[in-house]
């Protein structure tokens, strides 16, 4: 019985470092694509579902409501990340993250946005909206859009839905150098490096490797106890 289970350990141990090593391959497959990110039109990215693509749109921000994205750190200080809906000329409404802005202690008064209301050029790239790991709590309701609403987690979906707009489904990550934006805009990708993966790999291959020995050890000592 001993040896079974052991036998059953070592396969699980093996299975889980096979995987952690796919997983870092296909980090790093993302952080190449990271690295080198094609610039496209928004209309190219968006029906190709590039993520990572750089794009360059025109148009102007809605002023009157803004998503705070909260729990965000940025320096030790808690904030938000401020995404808001950019009327593209192309027809594509889409959300952009502008950056990290400070948070009162008095949750209930909400930081200023000071959002640029003509024309503009705006740049930067578009990414997969961010899950929000597992949720906690009932999720978050949006009874109508007429200012700056603060949100644990970004459902697309729901604020397309109380907007009555077509959404774009990815969202900007503004450029840092782009004048309309906050702190914060450093963008990397949301991931565990390579380099962990390839560790935790070792790890589960060492106690694979670990648990054989212990099978031969068990079974010679087995064959000798026998009369």
């Amino acid at each position: 019985m001993p040896l079974l289970l052991l036998l059953a350990l070592t396969l699980v141990f093996a299975s889980l470092g096979n995987w952690q090593f796919q997983r870092k391959i296909e980090k790093q497959d993302l952080l190449n694509h990271f690295e080198q990110a094609q610039e496209m039109t928004l209309q190219q990215a968006l029906s190709s579902g590039e993520v990572f693509a750089r794009v360059q749109v025109l148009g102007d921000y809605e002023t009157q409501w803004h998503v705070l994205l909260d729990n965000k750190i940025w320096q030790g200080q808690p904030g938000v990340h401020v995404l808001s809906l950019f009327y593209s000329t192309q027809g594509i409404p889409l959300l952009v993250d502008r950056g990290w802005l400070a948070m009162n202690a008095d949750r209930r008064t909400l930081p200023e946005v000071m959002t640029p209301s003509e024309d503009i050029v705006i740049t930067g790239l578009l990414s997969k909206p961010p899950d929000g790991g597992v949720q906690l709590g009932q999720p978050d309701v949006i009874g109508h859009l007429d200012g700056p609403i603060l949100l644990t987690y970004l459902d697309i979906d729901t604020i397309a839905k109380v907007a009555d707009l077509p959404i774009a489904p990815m969202i900007l990550k503004l450029d840092a150098v782009d004048a309309s934006g906050f702190a914060d805009r450093d963008w990397q990708p949301a991931v565990i490096l390579p380099a962990q993966h390839q560790a935790y790999a070792v790890q589960w291959y060492a106690l694979a490797v670990a648990s054989i020995i212990l099978i031969f050890t068990l079974a010679i000592r087995i064959h000798r106890a026998k009369p």
